[in-house]
């Protein structure tokens, strides 16, 4: 059970290898951000984990990348 968002987000990381890590400017151009296949296979990740039953519903909805 995976209890905190920086165990989600490490457990991504393991679990993605091949996903980008690199980072893209933001849409306001004032930060940075993952590119959206990288954004969308962790949405799926967390979706996945919490209908497993292996982060809370609470968690699911806090964690981000």
């Amino acid at each position: 059970m995976l209890t905190t968002q920086k165990q989600v987000r490490r457990q991504f990381w393991l679990d993605y290898p091949h996903v980008p890590r690199r980072r893209i400017k933001d849409y306001s151009g004032q930060g940075t951000m993952h590119c959206t296949d990288t954004r969308c296979a962790f949405v799926d990740f967390v979706d996945a984990l919490q209908r497993a039953g292996t982060i809370t519903e609470d968690l699911a909805q806090r964690v981000t990348l």
